[in-house]
Formats: C-alpha cells, structure tokens, sequence
C-alpha cells in the first residue's frame, strides 16, 4: 500500500534521537529541521527507533503545517502533546524499513544517537543503497562519515558523491538534496 504523495513534495526519511548521550542542542536542531522541511513542503517520515520518537522535530513540522506520517512497532503510543499524526505500525524493524523506504525519496540523518544512525544505515541497506542519504553534520555530527565517504566508500563507488550528501546547515544539505533528486 503506497501512501499518496503531496504532488510535486518530496517525502524525506528523517533519522533523529533527541534522548541519550550528545549534544544537548539536539533538540533545537531537530526543531529547526522540522520547521525547515515543513515549509519547503517535505512530507516527513519518521521511523520511530528504540529511543522513541523525536518530538521536537513532529511538533515543531506540525507547527510550521508540514505533513508528517510515522512509522512505528505495534506497541508505540504517540505522546500526549501530539495529535493529528499518521501512523503506520508494523510488527518488525524489517518491516518498518521496508515501509520508509517505500514511501521516502531520500534519508536524511540529524545530529543524534547511535541508535538513530543505525536505523539509518539499516534502512538504506535493506532498501537496496539507492536512496540518497543526506546528513546534517552540525557540530561535525557526522565528520567522521565523511572521511569514510571520501576514502573508503568512494573508492568502491562512482557516485557516492552523488549518493551522500553531507552539509553543516539545512539550507545547503536541502539544496544539495533536491538537485540530486531532480536529476534522477
């Protein structure tokens, strides 16, 4: 079942964990990102990962009007604060990434847990490596991905450049993104 599309929006993965150990700006980060994408038109999908749900960035896209559809395990219970979100729920992690693949033209990882880069790699992996993975790399997040990219992955792939995006701030990954995605 292929949940519809807002025409000509883009649907983007968005992997983020407000709780555990890091930055303790993750959270206006994710706002930021949530209030960005909503206002640029991205549906937002959220996988929700073992560190639940990332509230900032639902409630802060919700605010700004976006649409935004989660993607849960059976037992999920949306928190209290929010209300009026699509949910999916399905009983595997299997099962979840191969729904947010489905329904996402792009994975995008915020500065956040282990756990949330994990469901990042794993969906990308199980959905072939063909969607293009965009990662915010405020407070150089995602620093060391970008070594590996540049050393490790693009001397096995032509077109990781292409592949992964990789930007301190949301304006130019979002720039970034959309061209990939436009040029197919």
């Amino acid at each position: 079942m292929e949940t519809p599309v807002t025409k000509n929006a883009l649907s983007i993965a968005v992997f983020a964990s407000d709780k555990g150990p890091g930055n303790a700006g993750r959270s206006s980060i994710m706002s930021e990102a949530g209030t960005f994408l909503a206002k640029k038109g991205a549906r937002i999908i959220c996988p929700v990962s073992q560190s639940g749900l990332c509230v900032p960035l639902v409630k802060s896209a919700r605010a700004a009007g976006g649409d935004v559809l989660v993607v849960a395990d059976e037992n999920f219970a949306m928190p209290s604060a929010i209300s009026g979100i699509e949910v999916e729920r399905f009983a595997t992690p299997a099962e979840r990434r191969q729904r947010v693949g489905e329904v996402s033209n792009a994975l995008l990882g915020l500065p956040g847990s282990l756990d949330s880069v994990t469901n990042l790699y794993e969906t990308w992996v199980q959905t072939g490596s063909v969607k293009p993975v965009a990662l915010l790399n405020r407070n150089r997040a995602y620093e060391v991905l970008r070594g590996f990219a540049a050393d490790i992955y693009g001397y096995s792939a032509s077109d990781w450049e292409r592949r992964l995006q990789i930007s301190e701030n949301i304006d130019e990954l979002w720039s970034k993104l959309t061209k990939v995605l436009a040029t197919g």
